[in-house]
């Protein structure tokens, strides 16, 4: 875990991150307390947000900064109840208009659509198309993030389509060059296209 403390610690330092968020499906409670305790604090040091999958008890526990939480989870609600009206609640809706316009008129910070891709680290229950980020952007303001095997070589589609932001794993932390190389890279995607450039450039 301390090796992979110094790994979140060069990702972050390799850009722009809207947040950290720790997933770790089947540890147990001792071993998420560790790694919060742990992790969110760098997190937090470099002005990231620092979230925990699935837990709202276990984020409101060891003061993480909001919780993200899937459909076979506690519900948005709860997880409201749980965190408190200042931290973030995201929901996985899946590649549902009705899930995540019922998520965004319950409150929820952002909306998370995928998979998009097949992924090494997930197996993907829900293919979802990008029109559905396109549909998105141009009907509601919370923010929508992209999931599911985004990559360097998928990523500019997402973006390109509407995402906010993308959820990276193995994007990241399998980048040959690193993940504050990876970092960087996913976010000259954003500029890119922002600028109308088209996609990222590398020293590749």
């Amino acid at each position: 875990m301390d090796r992979f403390a110094g790994a979140l610690a060069a990702a972050l330092d390799g850009g722009g991150v809207g947040c950290v968020q720790l997933r770790l499906k089947d540890a147990g409670d001792n071993l998420i307390r560790r790694a919060a305790e742990l992790l969110a604090p760098i997190a937090q040091a470099h002005e990231v947000a620092f979230i925990m999958n699935d837990r709202p008890d276990l984020a409101a526990e060891t003061g993480c900064d909001g919780v993200h939480v899937g459909q076979e989870d506690a519900g948005y609600g709860e997880a409201r109840r749980i965190v408190g009206a200042d931290a973030i609640v995201g929901v996985t809706c899946h590649n549902s208009k009705h899930l995540a316009m019922t998520a965004a008129d319950q409150g929820a910070d952002y909306v998370a659509f995928g998979g998009f891709f097949e992924s090494t680290t997930k197996r993907r229950k829900h293919a979802a198309a990008t029109d559905i980020l396109t549909w998105w952007q141009d009907t509601m303001t919370v923010p929508c993030v992209a999931i599911g095997g985004i990559t360097m070589a998928n990523c500019a589609t997402v973006v390109g389509a509407g995402a906010d932001f993308v959820a990276v794993a193995a994007g990241v932390w399998k980048h040959s060059g690193g993940p504050g190389r990876a970092v960087a890279e996913f976010n000259a995607v954003f500029d890119d296209l922002a600028s109308g450039e088209g996609g990222p450039k590398t020293d590749d």
